[in-house]
């Protein structure tokens, strides 16, 4: 039997305020090809369909009509998607009823029923082509703190709750298991020791608690397919328990990284093999300067040198420009729009540097200096920090103008 593993498609989107839509689109449409190509059985999707809990509609109809053209084009499919930390559990289960009549199963929410969490809900039989059990998947989906179970003198109730679910999942899958059949286990979760796609990164709960060990996968488990980290990896050295990563760069940290899914051959129990299948990239990413800032002269003159050849807008480049800057420039955008009027890119960010400062006001403060502080004296230290110069006197007199006007409005 043969799986396709992948996650964190973030469908609705918007990148620094452009729609996605096409790009999802021709992943969708990749995706729909190698289902076929990769003759695939069963396609896991590990959280974060949608990027917000309540999706645009035009992102929801993204989904349904990939599901129907997949079951088409592959009338034995089966899929399996769980909810991420982005998703709305209760919306994304809403089209089971008509889900589940073409092989697919939504578990976005944990149900108890008579005060027990309805483990068995989320233990899916998984088929191959002829219609035969060849797996059982744990779909578990993104756990609040309010999904685990509780577990008596816990020192951590969150995590080790999490651990118990995972472990009454592989208990209800062992029962049900025979001779030949796998355990493979879906989670939208962070785990230790994993690679985080720098400024792309949600954290999933307050206090940095969530980091995960993959101990709580149990030795029967075949294979784990993760979601919620965007990177493609796999965690703690252990190649059963993997990351699929985004489908599309969710930062420009990523612009030179090859997004991938992954396709999973089981031989009964035992993985035969597991391969990455790079996602082509419909729209790339260009940070200018490339190393680092420069001055605006030389940022101007490269991008005026730079050629983007004439294609439909919603295939152009994401540009990101790095500045340097020695004071604020307020024409600053309108300069780089105009190097930029005839070419065929999308500027969605400019980065501004200014030169790093370092001497005696740098020292740490106490709660006595801080209390001494008037408006003034905190306008004038983070403009000295940030800008590395005294403000101008007509900047400084609108400062205290404004702070005038605001006490006789305290009055």
């Amino acid at each position: 039997m043969r799986l396709l593993h992948t996650s964190d498609w973030h469908l609705g989107q918007n990148f620094f305020g452009f729609s996605r839509h096409y790009e999802h689109q021709q992943f969708l449409d990749w995706l729909l090809l190698t289902l076929v190509e990769q003759q695939i059985d069963v396609l896991l999707i590990a959280g974060d369909v949608f990027d917000t809990a309540n999706a645009p509609a035009s992102a929801q109809q993204q989904l349904y009509r990939f599901l129907c053209t997949a079951k088409l084009n592959t009338p034995h499919l089966q899929v399996v998607i769980i909810a991420g930390n982005h998703d709305s559990p209760t919306r994304l289960e809403v089209p089971m009823p008509f889900l589940s009549a073409f092989d697919m199963v939504v578990i976005g929410q944990v149900t108890r029923q008579h005060q027990q969490i309805d483990v068995e809900r989320m233990v899916i039989p998984l088929k191959n082509r002829q219609g035969e059990v060849k797996a059982w998947c744990l779909a578990i989906p993104f756990l609040r703190p309010s999904d685990v179970p509780k577990v008596d003198n816990a020192k951590d109730a969150y995590l080790e709750g999490i651990a118990a679910l995972y472990q009454q999942a592989v208990d209800c899958a062992l029962d049900k298991l025979e001779v030949g059949q796998a355990i493979i286990a879906m989670g939208h979760c962070h785990m230790l020791g994993s690679q985080v796609s720098e400024d792309s990164e949600r954290k999933l709960v307050m206090g940095g608690i969530e980091s995960l060990s993959s101990a709580i996968f149990a030795p029967e488990i075949s294979y784990v397919a993760l979601g919620h980290l965007h990177l493609a990896q796999k965690v703690g050295g252990d190649d059963r328990v993997r990351y699929s990563g985004t489908p599309l760069p969710m930062s420009f940290s990523e612009e030179h990284y090859q997004h991938s899914i992954r396709v999973i051959e089981l031989d009964h129990d035992v993985i035969k093999s597991a391969t990455s299948v790079l996602i082509p990239r419909t729209v790339p990413l260009y940070r200018i300067p490339k190393s680092k800032a420069e001055p605006l002269d030389a940022v101007l003159t490269l991008l005026q040198q730079h050629d983007w050849p004439t294609i439909p807008e919603q295939q152009q480049p994401y540009l990101l420009v790095r500045v340097q800057l020695e004071k604020p420039e307020p024409s600053l955008r309108q300069q780089i729009e105009q190097v930029l009027a005839d070419k065929a890119v999308k500027l969605v960010k400019i980065e501004t540097t200014y030169p790093s400062v370092t001497g005696d006001d740098d020292k740490v403060m106490s709660l006595e200096d801080v209390q001494r502080l008037q408006p003034e004296d905190v306008f004038l230290k983070m403009y000295q920090q940030k800008f590395g110069i005294p403000p101008s006197l007509p900047l400084l007199g609108a400062f205290r103008n404004l702070i005038f006007q605001n006490n006789i409005g305290s009055v």
